[in-house]
């Protein structure tokens, strides 16, 4: 089993900046905080949920070195742990699995909720974390890692500045909520 990931390959998630939640994705639970409250208060509701799938998280993290917080705060953010998943389908049956593979961009591999698709999600993510960093390469690691959790929701395209980078993702809050919600892990065990 590994046990070590190496923050230095995509940044330091704990590192990150965060204003967490919007206050239109808090509105979905009928929060009365929102920013990094509301995000970690979401990922609370939501860990029972993610850690059916710890297993599978650690194998992905580990093989594709990637802090497994991150993959456990795209599915929290994305299927609310499956729990907002239809015969593993969301999003108008566009996006499918727990980190929600978006069908219109991607060959969907492996079932809903299968080591297959986390991996092929991961890999995804982890492009996305690549293409930033070329298209920034003076950010820092924790920059191009927030960047690429926006560009995984909204694609490369979307991020033209850092502090804007959530401009046009759902809910124009989605790396700061994932982010969030992945430090809430990190101080929880992850």
């Amino acid at each position: 089993m590994c046990t070590v990931i190496d923050t230095s390959i995509y940044g330091d998630i704990t590192k990150v900046d965060t204003t967490g939640a919007s206050d239109k994705t808090a509105k979905q639970d009928k929060l009365s905080v929102t920013g990094v409250a509301a995000s970690h208060k979401m990922m609370s509701m939501d860990l029972n949920r993610v850690n059916k799938y710890k297993t599978l998280i650690d194998k992905v993290a580990c093989a594709k070195q990637i802090d497994p917080a991150i993959i456990g705060a795209i599915i929290s953010r994305e299927s609310r742990g499956g729990n907002a998943l239809v015969n593993g389908w969301g999003d108008n049956e566009n996006g499918f699995g727990l980190m929600q593979v978006d069908k219109r961009w991607h060959r969907i591999v492996g079932e809903w909720d299968s080591v297959e698709h986390l991996q092929q999600a991961t890999e995804i993510l982890i492009d996305m974390i690549k293409s930033i960093a070329a298209k920034f390469p003076t950010w820092t690691k924790e920059q191009q890692l927030k960047g690429g959790i926006s560009a995984y929701n909204a694609g490369t395209r979307n991020v033209h500045t850092y502090e804007r980078m959530d401009i046009g993702t759902t809910g124009d809050d989605y790396a700061n909520d994932v982010t969030a919600r992945a430090q809430w892990l990190k101080s929880n065990g992850y």
